[in-house]
């Protein structure tokens, strides 16, 4: 709806915070449709997320009427851009990418791929058949920090939102994930904390599991470790091998990433810390 207007407010808890929100709402002619809230006691942090109808006439002055009925330093976003920006980062798995190429092409997520990079030309051409520039980055003879910096002003380019790490096999400096802090998405090829690294379904046969799955997470300097957005499973057993296992693996890896996207580009997700709080 046209006349929707979408909060998103982090800040210290504090006795009667759902009450100065709805004031400040029904101050300014807004009718509250959703409220999700959620309080960590722990840490005594306060999180909402708001769905308002009504005519609104300046979100500026309605963030600064929140911000000055709420507790010093609170976070509050009032109708971000609703169609994010998505540049994509390959290497040669082609699963993750054509679901989200399809996706984007039918116009079914609430963003816009805006570019396609990869450290292989493998998926230039089917980047290409969707009219989505492809751009070519090798590794290769090069140092990491040559890569990368080639690969930031890439970039730089475009007005990303979310950089989404579609089965990008290549490990990234602390430097660089520090240049796109909050906006590196990946997705890891088995349940994480268990099997992170290389051929985690050759270690999940070894061990004999009854469950594989997938996580998106947000990218950290720790190897596979960052905040997790999304994670999902499958009962397998004995029968299956390292291939079947792979495969019914790229199944939830898609499903995976396209439900973390969704929740991105919807606004449902705050980082707290090395987790998120997803309102669904």
């Amino acid at each position: 709806m046209n006349n929707q207007t979408l909060i998103l407010i982090q800040c210290q808890d504090a006795v009667g915070l759902v009450a100065i929100i709805s004031n400040v709402l029904a101050a300014h002619d807004l009718n509250i449709v959703t409220m999700r809230e959620f309080v960590d006691e722990e840490k005594g942090k306060f999180f909402v997320r708001v769905v308002c109808t009504g005519d609104l006439t300046d979100k500026d002055v309605l963030k600064k009427a929140l911000e000055s009925r709420l507790p010093q330093q609170a976070f509050v976003m009032v109708n971000p851009d609703l169609r994010k920006k998505l540049v994509l980062l390959v290497t040669k798995e082609h699963h993750c990418l054509a679901d989200i190429l399809v996706r984007n092409y039918f116009q079914t997520m609430q963003a816009e791929v805006v570019a396609v990079i990869g450290n292989y030309d493998n998926l230039q051409e089917f980047s290409k058949k969707f009219d989505i520039p492809f751009h070519y980055i090798s590794h290769e003879q090069k140092s990491k920090e040559e890569f990368e910096d080639e690969l930031a002003q890439t970039i730089a380019q475009y007005p990303a939102d979310y950089i989404i790490l579609a089965k990008f096999m290549r490990i990234l400096s602390p430097t660089f994930v520090a240049k796109f802090k909050g906006k590196l998405i990946n997705i890891h090829h088995s349940f994480l904390p268990a099997f992170i690294g290389a051929n985690p379904y050759k270690q999940a046969h070894d061990r004999g599991v009854k469950i594989i799955g997938a996580t998106a997470h947000f990218v950290t300097d720790d190897l596979d470790e960052g905040p997790i957005i999304v994670q999902n499973t499958k009962s397998i057993d004995h029968s299956y091998d390292v291939l079947h296992m792979r495969t019914a693996g790229m199944e939830i890896e898609k499903a995976v990433l396209s439900r973390a996207i969704q929740l991105l580009t919807e606004d449902r997700v705050m980082l707290h810390g090395n987790r998120t709080i997803v309102f669904k």
